[in-house]
């Protein structure tokens, strides 16, 4: 059996592999990515290109819907889902078309599809085919997590894997999880027609409380019901399921279970390579070297936080710690996250409770988005700007719920990223009327109060004084 030799194989082709491969090929390495499903991983196929897809559709259909608060009339939507489905696979097949497997094999990389294994550490079998590698990459992902609930296996349902493929408008949806990914699905189909219940004990449980509770407001107002129980069983109910809690019983046309993700390790024989692992995701260092050293691996089959954005970042450094002299950090100190629900839910650094907990002594001030005169003016009613500091101004963390608060919270990114103070994004001039406008007002009050305290406030005053004569 003939071996072919590489610098670097990496075992799948999402966003991790992708942008490792990219990189790896401009250094002028031999590369081969190996994929078993298909090239772009959940991100292009049943992840972020989808689900914004679907929450586009969602929003035209809410905004015809409210349009008479504006003062234009407009008829209630019909929804097609149909015509949905057929747009969530156009969005799809044009992002995907640079990335078949045609277009990365002119980029140099040779593309494998199929099951990869280990032999040894530096020996992997897909299929039939051997291949041998200086260094190596697991990037495999993760896959939807079925809780043990008692009767699902018994009972149809989908998970994130599914939900994009469905063709009908169900009347009922029950959603089994408050994550990112229920929720945005679940307001989707709710301002698409469908009456959404949600089985979670809190909303986005990893966010700021009062996030979660404008959240909840939204889709209290927008008539998404919610449970606030865990669910403990399903059951079939003649064509329907039915969902329990500890107290409630509902009935539902269509069941998403939206319980997390687990790393996919099967059928990786990592034993073989020497490569530990548990249930949690594949052990690295911070170089995201595992416990053999020519191996790296990052994303999602770490099981740590599951973005893509972090997974693509994450693939660029191990493709450069791999192949390049010396060794970068790969677990960034500053990470942002985004919810899609609308409004949007972003959040970079601690949280207030989590300032607390590390005794930063944290400095806290939140606005409303009422302040925020852009969101004024695009009837932006829920939501907020909180920034959490110390007292000497450093940035510890932020929340902003709003239309644009994915767009708006880069700017606490960067500032962090490069150590600047609250003073410093008070001082910079912000363009108006803009929601970033809004951190600029908020940053400014914030280190005009710190200013104005104690024994430099009693000073400054005084200064003033003086020159008012």
């Amino acid at each position: 059996m003939s071996t072919e030799t590489y610098d670097l194989a990496i075992l799948g082709a999402g966003s991790v592999g992708l942008i490792a491969a990219d990189f790896a090929v401009k250094l002028g390495a031999r590369v081969v990515m190996i994929e078993r499903d298909r090239i772009g991983g959940d991100c292009t196929w049943s992840g972020c290109v989808p689900s914004k897809s679907l929450v586009k559709v969602a929003r035209v259909a809410h905004q015809l819907r409210t349009a008479s608060t504006l003062g234009i009339q407009s008829q209630p939507p019909v929804v097609d889902m149909l015509q949905v489905r057929e747009y969530l696979r156009s969005t799809i097949r044009q992002i995907y078309k640079g990335t078949t497997p045609e277009a990365l094999q002119q980029k140099g990389m040779d593309i494998l599809l199929g099951p990869a294994s280990f032999v040894d550490p530096h020996i992997l079998m897909v299929g039939t085919q051997r291949i041998s590698a200086k260094k190596m990459l697991i990037a495999t992902g993760a896959e939807p997590l079925i809780p043990s609930l008692p009767g699902l296996s018994a009972v149809p349902y989908s998970t994130y894997r599914q939900i994009f493929e469905n063709d009908h408008l169900p009347a009922a949806m029950v959603v089994i999880g408050g994550g990112p990914v229920g929720l945005e699905i679940a307001q989707a189909y709710q301002r698409l027609g469908t009456q959404v219940i949600v089985f979670a004990e809190r909303l986005l449980p990893k966010e700021e409380p009062d996030a979660s509770e404008i959240i909840a407001r939204v889709f209290e107002r927008e008539g998404l019901q919610i449970v606030p129980e865990r669910a403990v069983s399903v059951e079939q109910a003649g064509y329907r399921v039915a969902v329990h809690s500890a107290g409630q019983r509902i009935e539902c046309d269509l069941l998403l279970v939206a319980a997390g993700r687990k790393p996919t390790l099967d059928g990786l024989n990592l034993e073989a390579a020497g490569v530990k692992y548990s249930g949690k995701g594949i052990e690295v260092n911070r170089h995201l070297q595992t416990s053999t050293n020519s191996i790296y691996a990052a994303g999602d089959v770490l099981g740590g936080e599951q973005f893509s954005h972090l997974a693509g970042w994450q693939g660029f450094q191990a493709a450069r710690n791999a192949l390049l002299p010396g060794s970068n950090s790969c677990f960034p100190s500053v990470m942002p996250r985004i919810t899609f629900t609308d409004p949007e839910v972003a959040q970079v650094g601690l949280t207030f409770a989590q300032a607390l907990a590390a005794n930063r002594n944290p400095v806290v001030s939140t606005w409303p988005i009422t302040r925020v005169d852009r969101a004024v003016c695009d009837n932006d009613c829920e939501g907020m700007i909180k920034i959490i500091a110390t007292p000497a101004g450093t940035i510890l963390g932020a929340t902003i719920v709003g239309h644009r608060a994915g767009e708006a919270i880069m700017e606490i990114v960067m500032a962090m990223q490069n150590n600047l103070k609250v003073s410093d994004l008070a001082s910079i001039i912000h363009p108006y009327p803009t929601y970033n406008s809004g951190i600029q007002l908020l940053a400014t009050e914030m280190a005009v109060e710190d200013s104005l305290t104690g024994l430099s406030g009693a000073l400054i005053r005084t200064a003033s004084k003086m020159v008012r004569g």
